[in-house]
């Protein structure tokens, strides 16, 4: 098994298939945006297997696919096929924006991905529109509705909570995810890169406590390999979890990491440190000598992020790490 030098294991990884998205959500990416990775330097499916089986070898067992946005990645189904068959590979979900998911919700549940998490910051057409720069909100909608056909379980929604942009909208979307069956996770704001250092960041443990008191919401568990704190309703019907990685952050129980589509292994988010797993994998490496990187990559993680104490530290924006 993977372990940190603090004594964590790692058993989570979250793997980026693009760096490509069709939004430019204002927290993560800056509207003119062009510098994406040439297609040549992402890994190829068989590189991406190969890396995924090595940390399979040495004990991960969740696996998310994350971007950008991973549904723009050409034959993504086909790569899930290849990874949910991988021996040691016990929950493999996806992260997406939800725009291109109609078309492909039945191909990707068939491939074997079994959860969702689709980003959807607001319902309001106007808002959602402002802060994706883009009028994209009834292709989420069917997305989402594709989705609960396909049979994908859970499908949990993470909003943003944005200081005066759509913190006035928490209550529309739980009772939009109640109606639907959907788990809504409410995330503070990260400052990774200036995008996310320039949004309104608020602290959401009040939402939180005002949330269990007009939904008689309790304490409870949900099952998955994230860092959300849940609450729940006691017949079980809703619930809605709260990440919150600078109010209360959560370093001590980090269980990730994270794979760049260009190869490189990110320890932390809020570290600068990385290992260059391409070159490793292009001069020929063993399968050992993979495994041996791997373990390296794991140890270089530090106790915790210094988001507070270095808002300015990560210069990379969210998409180019894997969400």
């Amino acid at each position: 098994m993977l372990h940190d030098n603090h004594g964590r294991r790692i058993d989570y990884l979250r793997l980026s298939v693009t760096d490509r998205c069709d939004m430019r959500c204002a927290y993560c990416m800056p509207e003119g945006f062009k510098g994406y990775e040439e297609p040549s330097l992402w890994l190829s499916f068989d590189e991406i297997e190969r890396v995924v089986a090595a940390f399979a070898h040495l004990g991960v067992q969740r696996l998310r696919l994350t971007g950008g946005e991973p549904l723009l990645r050409l034959g993504l189904a086909g790569l899930a096929r290849r990874l949910s068959a991988l021996p040691g590979i016990s929950d493999l979900s996806l992260s997406t924006n939800a725009t291109q998911l109609a078309r492909q919700a039945e191909g990707l549940r068939e491939a074997g991905i079994k959860r969702l998490n689709v980003s959807l910051d607001s319902l309001d057409r106007e808002r959602f529109a402002a802060i994706t720069r883009r009028d994209a909100l009834p292709a989420v909608l069917n997305g989402l509705a594709a989705a609960k056909a396909a049979g994908f379980s859970p499908i949990k929604i993470n909003m943003v909570v944005m200081a005066g942009v759509n913190d006035q909208e928490i209550d529309a979307m739980a009772d939009y995810c109640f109606e639907q069956r959907f788990i809504l996770r409410l995330i503070e704001t990260m400052p990774v890169g200036s995008t996310g250092r320039s949004t309104g960041f608020m602290t959401i443990g009040p939402i939180q406590e005002r949330l269990r008191a007009r939904l008689g919401l309790i304490d409870g568990l949900i099952p998955g390999g994230g860092p959300a704190r849940y609450l729940v309703s006691p017949d079980g019907r809703f619930s809605v979890g709260f990440i919150t990685p600078l109010s209360q952050h959560f370093c001590d129980s980090c269980n990730r990491v994270r794979l760049g589509v260009d190869g490189m292994l990110y320890p932390c988010l809020g570290d600068n440190g990385r290992l260059d797993l391409r070159s490793l994998l292009r001069y020929g490496c063993s399968d050992p000598e993979l495994e041996s990187a791997l373990i390296e990559g794991v140890r270089r993680k530090p106790l915790r992020h210094e988001f507070t104490e270095e808002p300015g530290k990560i210069v990379r924006f969210m998409s180019s790490t894997g969400g």
